[in-house]
């Protein structure tokens, strides 16, 4: 009786709680454009995470969990993005199980948490709801049942007859009664709020009731005495001491690293060297058609390293088999370098978009997971080591790329490099810039003003007058306050100091005489 007694304050406190940023959700999201609005409700939930969690506060370092936090929403200020809002996320699930005393310690197992936090998120507030219902049954507190709800039907109904009555009796209250619009309350009433409103309060509750799901504590606690059973097959181990032991990986690097060193070869002859190439290849030919399989390759390098110098096992302590890795490794980490390389090449020629800029990201992201794994090696890590390194290495820069404008990067680089403006290259696709958004505003700019000192086509004509269309929807939509951010403050600056006219100033009357 006491647990339940202490639980219920608990979920009432909590549900009123979500209740409330459920409200609030409404009326800075629903129907409403995205911007600085994100930031203010993820401070909300981080202020209402620590109100249901008071313990939270007797930390010594308590300031430090919410600067933290701070640093990881900045990104929210500056653009509202899928990336931006995945960061956001990920931070106040964070935060949420550490204010809960639930986080683990490492990167890898914090990563898996918030993977197990997001699965479990759409069954947490139901499974919450019916866990205190048993509760309230156990303990013997009522239920609300059909017939508890039925007693009220005749009251309610005949005292909305009366209330009827009264209107037609009383102008006071006729006037009353006549200033609710019903079909304006039916109107609120659309599935598609209540599905919104539905979803705000599953997200919320699991921010507010942080729990994972049992079956992560489950594999957890397995038995040991299973792990440490004997082979069944003990022939199976053998063929694996064969095919994947100590002599098989010494000449699988041997073959790996002179198949590479002929790969690194022809790259430095042509890519770096600039030696002619042979008839009817191309160097975007050649550049587009190594990228991505290279890329593919190094990361099954990887995959290989990983599985074969395990670490304390005994082909991680030969000498010899290590020296390979490291020359194994570093061709894999040139091979990416001409990966990025080829694909300057062919950005050089067929222009820049968005994927493009994401593979030079991932190529960057595999160089540095190979140079970990040598660090790996060398330092004597263990794998966990390595993966909670990728994993900040990868979250450090996915947070740098929530501050660069993509859009405003790739129209800048079309348009300095298109045939219209330099004379050689390709034409620019000027379509494909204005589905870019707002951000290649001043891009398409600098390029329409080039236009206009030259014979422009018909095209461009177009789509100067749908660039103005453009810019007015773009105005209307930051003239509401919850579209704010950093970014779209930067470009109305733009915007207006490009549009301001410069009007003349009014010429001195002439005096009488003079």
């Amino acid at each position: 009786m006491t647990l339940f007694l202490s639980a219920a304050p608990s979920y009432c406190r909590r549900f009123g709680v979500a209740a409330l940023l459920v409200v609030l959700a409404d009326f800075l999201f629903y129907g409403q454009p995205a911007g600085i609005t994100v930031f203010l409700f993820a401070t909300l939930i981080a202020a209402a995470v620590v109100a249901v969690h008071p313990a939270a506060f007797s930390d010594g370092r308590v300031w430090l969990k919410p600067a933290a936090l701070l640093v990881a929403l900045l990104p929210l200020t500056e653009n509202v993005s899928a990336l931006s809002v995945s960061i956001a996320l990920a931070a106040l699930v964070v935060f949420a199980l550490s204010s809960s005393g639930r986080l683990r310690h490492g990167m890898a197992r914090i990563a898996g948490q918030v993977a197990l936090f997001w699965l479990a998120v759409p069954f947490r507030f139901i499974r919450d709801f019916i866990r205190w219902r048993r509760t309230a049954r156990r303990f013997g507190r009522r239920r609300v049942r059909l017939a508890a709800v039925a007693v009220w039907v005749m009251p309610l109904t005949l005292g909305a007859v009366f209330l009827a009555l009264f209107g037609a009796a009383n102008p006071v209250i006729d006037y009353w009664l006549s200033l609710i619009d019903l079909m304006k309350l039916l109107d609120l009433i659309q599935l598609a709020r209540i599905a919104f409103w539905l979803f705000v309060l599953a997200v919320v509750w699991a921010f507010l009731r942080p729990r994972l799901p049992r079956f992560s504590k489950r594999v957890s606690r397995q038995n040991p005495a299973l792990a440490a059973q004997p082979a069944i097959n003990p022939q199976r181990h053998v063929i694996e001491d064969i095919l994947f032991g100590k002599a098989a990986i010494l000449r699988a690097l041997l073959v790996f690293n002179i198949l590479f060193a002929l790969q690194t070869g022809l790259d430095a002859t042509y890519l770096w060297g600039g030696a002619a190439l042979p008839d009817g290849l191309s160097y975007a030919a050649y550049a587009h058609r190594g990228a991505y399989p290279l890329i593919v390759t190094a990361l099954l390098a990887a995959g290989f390293v990983l599985a074969a110098l395990r670490p304390g096992s005994e082909t991680s302590a030969d000498p010899l088999i290590r020296r390979l890795v490291y020359a194994w490794v570093a061709q894999n980490i040139m091979l990416v370098v001409s990966s990025i390389l080829r694909l300057d090449l062919y950005i050089g020629i067929y222009a820049l978009t968005y994927w493009r800029i994401a593979a030079f990201v991932w190529m960057g992201l595999v160089a540095a997971g190979l140079a970990l794994i040598i660090a790996r090696i060398a330092l004597g890590k263990s794998n966990e080591w390595l993966s909670s390194a990728n994993l900040l290495t990868l979250s450090l820069t996915l947070y740098g790329c929530c501050f660069i404008n993509f859009a405003a990067m790739i129209a800048n680089y079309n348009v300095d490099h298109s045939l219209e403006m330099t004379g050689q290259g390709i034409p620019l696709d000027a379509w494909y810039l204005r589905s870019l958004g707002p951000g290649a505003f001043p891009a398409l700019d600098r390029f329409f003003d080039h236009q206009d000192k030259t014979a422009a086509a018909g095209t461009v004509r177009e789509l100067e007058g749908l660039r103005d269309s453009d810019e007015d929807w773009y105005r209307g939509v930051q003239r509401d306050w919850r579209a704010w951010s950093f970014r779209d403050w930067r470009l109305l600056r733009y915007l207006d100091s490009k549009g301001s006219p410069v009007l003349p100033q009014p010429a001195q009357p002439s005096l009488p005489g003079r």
